[in-house]
């Protein structure tokens, strides 16, 4: 079966009350929002449709809603927000999941100093590998670095027998044209060593959810430009999907952003990842 091709949210708006939208590789590329993404989201707003923006980064919603001023988009221009670093937090928070519940207060953050707030003003301390009770892991500490450099932390978590907590689910992200590793890389090295990982984010189930609840609509589509993370997990909660083809699939459909994919090749992209969306679309547009 073909995926339908759409030149903008327009096309099927009538059909949904609300929209779950992706960050990073829809509304913005890390660094600046897309062209357009602005008045999209202004047109879902004039049309009556709800909106809240689920990303996998590693940091509290606060930090996204400011990333979002800074690009040029007012916090007007959309309903929720609701990121996996918030769903840790809260977590973290109410250890009422049996594996939160069995983790002690000393953690290791394997990440960056912005991403600190996924639990500062907990009852946690930071400390070193050597006296930590679990892993929060919140991706690379510098951009460049990929899984490999990570090795001797895994090994010695691992000796240890420490659990991790993954606050990112992504593998990878495409940062200007640069693909940049995620913690969910990090967490799935360690898990295939033999490490116990639990993740939030998508396509975890329970964390769409919380996004349907904040939400509130009946009719809802996701935008995403992953299969692998926002189809899969659209799929999975059972609400409809399109996909951005110039996010982080644009290189293997052979594109550059905006431009559009040829139709054999986006099937056999879509085959090839084993979810299928509603429909596809080249940008976030309306």
């Amino acid at each position: 079966m073909t995926t339908p091709w759409i030149a903008g949210l327009s096309a099927v708006a009538d059909r949904y009350d609300g929209f779950v939208l992706d960050l990073w590789g829809v509304i913005h590329d890390g660094v600046e929002a897309y062209p357009g993404v602005g008045d999209t989201l202004a047109a879902l707003r004039r049309a009556g449709k709800r909106s809240i923006l689920l990303s996998n980064a590693p940091r509290r919603a606060a930090a996204l809603e400011a990333q979002m001023t800074r690009m040029g988009l007012p916090r007007e221009l959309y309903d929720e927000v609701l990121s996996s670093g918030e769903a840790v937090h809260l977590e973290l928070a109410r250890r009422g999941d049996p594996f939160y519940a069995a983790l002690g207060r000393r953690l290791y953050h394997l990440g960056p100093e912005r991403d600190r707030n996924v639990f500062e003003g907990l009852d946690y301390a930071s400390v070193a590998l050597d006296a930590a009770d679990f892993v929060l892991n919140t991706g690379p500490w510098e951009l460049t670095e990929t899984v490999e450099d990570y090795l001797p932390v895994l090994e010695q978590a691992l000796a240890r027998r420490l659990p991790m907590i993954c606050a990112n689910p992504d593998h990878v992200v495409i940062r200007q044209g640069a693909r940049i590793t995620c913690a969910g890389a990090i967490a799935a090295r360690y898990a295939a060593m033999g490490g116990v990982v639990s993740q939030r984010g998508k396509p975890d189930p329970a964390i769409y959810a919380v996004a349907l609840a904040m939400l509130g609509c009946a009719r809802v589509c996701a935008i995403g430009d992953a299969l692998h993370t926002d189809v899969k997990g659209a799929n999975a909660a059972g609400i409809d999907s399109v996909l951005v083809t110039g996010g982080i699939h644009a290189e293997e459909l052979g594109i550059a952003w905006g431009e559009t994919p040829d139709p054999a090749r986006l099937e056999q992209v879509i085959a090839d990842h084993g979810e299928t969306p509603t429909a596809a679309m080249a940008t976030f547009a309306w």
